[in-house]
């Protein structure tokens, strides 16, 4: 629904209603209130825009083209073709195979350290190294070379050594302080300084004060049409509100808060204070480290290995640890095969197919389809239409409002409502929603003036105000 805008001079008071337009490309003309006189009101109203008929030629089928074929002509004629093309046949001669015998080395010869009298054990790399730090070139060994591995024992010395048996230290002795009990005055609580209030005095005075100057304010109204659903728009009526006084008591400062010191005298107590004659002392005593002689034996020389060929003699004094390594040659293994070989390869023999033919009967093309072209002109047709000159606007129209109507003129503009086809509701006297859109659809359907009660429709309604 529209919003109204109305302006009703009564008096002194001046009303305002707002009314939107309903459509946004109307052209607001209302800038400035009409010149009312008291009594007469206002509204913002959509004048329907204003249009001319026009003629015009209208395609109404386009040009065109009908195109005529006729169809391509054949005869029948004999034709030798391939039915099956030259081929090739390969056949395959099988390869032929014989028997060879080889004599395989399944393991290679080697030579290895071994331990003697054990089960083939492999030497360990340590005596390996006792051998070549003994002297010998292992690379030189033979096959079938055997070393042993023999031992020196240990040498020793006996020495006296002094030991400490206890360290040096010192004895403290230590002599308690001595005290005596006296009397003494001390003071358990300072002399101070205490700030006490003194409260402030007042006065009460009495002064007429402005709360609210003299002003024209516009205040909510009542206007030409009020609906159910609140949607007529907003009502603002001007109106003069003098202005106004209060008188107000108030206390005043007559003496301000002040302070006062007053003094308060330290508190004093005799207590029992043991004092300091004598601090406590100490005596230190020191003794002397004590010292004690301990045998120990000293090593010399570690124990010695070395190893010598096998039936070599040792030192004296040597003996033999018992390890025996040996460099043993081991020959290599080897194993006879069968195995089938390729006397003559497989090979393939070609053998030519010659092609087949065969006698058909072939349709040949002897004239090519052709075609016509009809050209088919367009088809117009005069039709009339509506185009608008002026557009829609809002202008300032006289309307009926609560200043200037009475439920005897609304009962009247219901029936003729009624009469006109458009159904008001109840015939009451009271502007309702129902009385409100069949007047919106009476003037849209007249093409007159919309947004209020406007003498342009009562008159259209043969209705007089």
């Amino acid at each position: 629904m529209n919003k109204i805008l109305v302006a009703c001079l009564t008096g002194i008071s001046g009303c305002l209603v707002l009314l939107a337009p309903a459509h946004a490309q109307q052209t607001d003309n209302t800038q400035t209130l009409p010149d009312a006189k008291p009594g007469e009101c206002y509204a913002k109203v959509i004048t329907p825009a204003k249009f001319s008929t026009q003629t015009e030629e209208v395609v109404v089928q386009e040009a065109g083209e009908r195109i005529t074929t006729t169809p391509a002509k054949f005869e029948t004629a004999e034709q030798t073709v391939v039915v099956k093309e030259a081929s090739r046949r390969i056949t395959v001669v099988p390869a032929t195979f014989g028997e060879e015998f080889e004599k395989v080395e399944v393991k290679p010869a080697e030579t290895n350290w071994i331990l003697s009298g054990s089960a083939k054990a492999p030497a360990s790399p340590g005596a390996l190294e006792g051998i070549v730090r003994s002297g010998i070139e292992l690379a030189n060994v033979t096959p079938g070379s055997c070393f042993r591995e023999y031992y020196t024992q240990p040498e020793y010395k006996t020495e006296t050594q002094r030991v400490l048996k206890s360290e040096a230290s010192e004895k403290i002795a230590v002599l308690p302080a001595q005290y005596e009990t006296v009397e003494e005055r001390v003071v358990v609580k300072e002399a101070y300084s205490r700030a006490v209030d003194v409260p402030a005095t007042y006065r009460t005075e009495s002064e007429s004060v402005l709360v609210e100057p003299a002003r024209s304010v516009w205040k909510k109204g009542r206007g030409p049409i009020e609906k159910v659903n609140n949607i007529t728009g907003e009502i603002m009526c001007l109106v003069e509100i003098p202005a106004r006084y209060e008188t107000l008591t108030k206390t005043v400062l007559d003496k301000p808060a002040t302070t006062k010191t007053v003094e308060v005298p330290a508190v004093y107590k005799t207590v029992k204070v043991r004092r300091l004659v004598k601090p406590a002392t100490e005596s230190r005593v020191s003794s002397e480290p004590e010292y004690d002689t301990i045998t120990t034996k000293v090593k010399v020389s570690d124990a010695g290995f070395f190893w010598l060929k096998k039936g070599e003699a040792a030192n004296d004094g040597a003996r033999a640890s018992g390890r025996e390594v040996c460099l043993v040659e081991q020959k290599a293994e080897y194993r006879t095969i069968k195995k089938t070989v390729v006397k003559t390869p497989s090979t393939t023999k070609i053998v030519e197919v010659p092609a087949q033919y065969e006698t058909v009967k072939v349709q040949r093309l002897v004239s090519p389809a052709t075609e016509s072209r009809v050209v088919i002109p367009a088809r117009t047709k005069t039709v009339s239409r509506q185009v608008q000159v002026e557009p829609s606007k809002l202008e300032w129209r006289q309307i009926l409002c609560e200043t200037n109507t009475t439920p005897k003129l609304i009962t009247s503009i219901q029936r003729a409502l009624k009469r006109e086809g458009f159904d008001p509701g109840p015939i009451d006297g009271v502007i309702g929603q129902g009385t409100l859109d069949a007047l919106e659809e009476f003037q849209t359907k007249k093409n007159l003036d919309r947004g209020g009660l406007t003498y342009e429709s009562l008159k259209a309604l043969k209705v007089q105000s």
